[in-house]
């Protein structure tokens, strides 16, 4: 059962032998796809025994999609990871045990998501675990085209495992607003390209079943068409009261109202910050991108 796991790096020393050594005892091979890391990343993949390649960065979609291009061609699965993130024990048990023996149909795998932020667990809030299909048999799925909040596509039965991915970053919270207002970025490039079909898009709405597919269609279908001035408090609401955020430790209450409030804000902010300038230059969404945000499409 040959299983191959990739994990996109760009400057992760500080997590990626914790990564490769949580998929140590499942998958044959780790293929590292380094985008320009200045520390010691490669130097650390290489000694834990992972496969180096380089390949400059557009987005996580298009670097994982070229990754699988680069897989041997007798690989039969693949797991994604991200280099913050770790394999628990449950979860290596489950896949040496259960993925030899899945039925030929089955195309991909759920498996649950969780999260600690600044080293505290994130449990309250309707957020987490989330389902995520990680596992897939290779050549069946494909990352979604898209900027941001991309999920692997699979057309076929997929079944779940029980077991978990902790994400568990190690940096400052000053790394995690800078990364945060990256991230923003490219969220306003996919709702956009929403309203003016300016790329193809794929998404994991379209397929049926799934959380995934479930969270995608409610953000594109409702979230996306309510006011950008009062969704943001809306859905921090429904998450810190409704959904019992609250309860979650001193950590957690700060993931909720960065996460939930203050980054959704911010999305917004920088959506009508674009949308004033192709009003205000009389240029499309394209132009106004690069102008405000820096992407070059």
């Amino acid at each position: 059962m040959p299983l191959t796991a990739i994990i996109l790096t760009q400057d992760e020393e500080r997590h990626i032998a914790r990564a490769i050594a949580s998929v140590a005892t499942v998958a044959d091979r780790v293929f590292v796809v380094d985008s320009g890391s200045i520390d010691r990343t490669r130097e650390i993949a290489a000694s834990a025994g992972a496969t180096i390649l380089s390949h400059p960065w557009r987005n996580y979609a298009t670097q994982f999609n070229w990754a699988l291009e680069q897989l041997p061609a007798d690989t039969e699965w693949v797991l994604r990871l991200d280099a913050d993130e770790i394999v628990t024990p449950g979860l290596q048990t489950e896949i040496l045990e259960n993925l030899p023996v899945a039925q030929s149909e089955i195309q991909g795998i759920h498996v649950a998501r969780r999260m600690n932020f600044l080293g505290g667990p994130v449990q309250w809030g309707g957020v987490f675990p989330i389902r995520v299909l990680r596992l897939f048999r290779h050549g069946a799925g494909h990352c979604e085209n898209r900027w941001m909040d991309e999920h692997i596509m699979v057309e076929g039965p997929v079944m779940a495992f029980g077991g978990e991915i902790l994400d568990d970053n190690l940096n400052s919270l000053s790394w995690w607003i800078d990364k945060h207002n990256h991230y923003a970025s490219r969220e306003v490039v996919d709702l956009l390209n929403l309203e003016y079909h300016f790329l193809p898009h794929d998404s994991v709405a379209d397929l049926r079943g799934g959380q995934a597919g479930a969270k995608r269609w409610v953000k594109e279908r409702l979230y996306a068409r309510l006011p950008s001035g009062l969704r943001a408090g809306a859905y921090f609401l429904y998450r810190y009261v409704l959904r019992l955020g609250f309860l979650d430790g001193r950590e957690g209450r700060a993931f909720h109202v960065l996460q939930g409030f203050w980054y959704r804000y911010l999305v917004d902010t920088k959506l009508r910050e674009v949308k004033a300038h192709m009003r205000r230059e009389q240029v499309d969404a394209t132009q106004a991108i690069r102008a405000i945000l820096g992407i070059d499409l």
